[in-house]
């Protein structure tokens, strides 16, 4: 069960970044609702996924984050959608650090982190109507 919920989680991640790389002709403006909401998902699908794989690994007893300093969670939901949201969109605040695999999985993450803005950027200059 534990890799099966892994691999549809996985699954999840990758087909919402492959909206990014498919032929998509864009209607109107560069910024738009549409636009600005779709990104959104991307970003909320990727976060959610990653902190899901974060927690399943920590539920099956190989936990990957370590939580640092004086004040400690332990809530593991909190503690792994904090990680996985502070990976994507900055390089982290150190309280909470990643240990063996999971710093695989961090470098992962935090490379499609940086390259969702360019890759969405793209393709609004691209697919424009002309």
């Amino acid at each position: 069960m534990f890799y099966l919920l892994l691999l549809l989680v996985i699954f999840c991640i990758f087909m919402s970044l492959r909206t990014l790389f498919l032929p998509y002709k864009m209607k109107g403006k560069f910024v738009s609702l549409e636009n600005f909401l779709s990104i959104g998902y991307v970003y909320a699908t990727v976060v959610l996924g990653f902190g899901i794989i974060y927690m399943v690994f920590a539920l099956n007893g190989r936990p990957l984050l370590i939580e640092t300093g004086m004040v400690r969670n332990d809530n593991i939901f909190e503690t792994c959608f904090y990680f996985s949201a502070m990976t994507l969109f900055s390089v982290g605040n150190g309280d909470v650090i990643p240990h063996g695999l999971g710093r695989i999985i961090t470098v992962i993450e935090a490379l499609i982190g940086y390259t969702l803005p360019a890759a969405f950027i793209t393709r609004a200059v691209f697919d424009k109507d002309k």
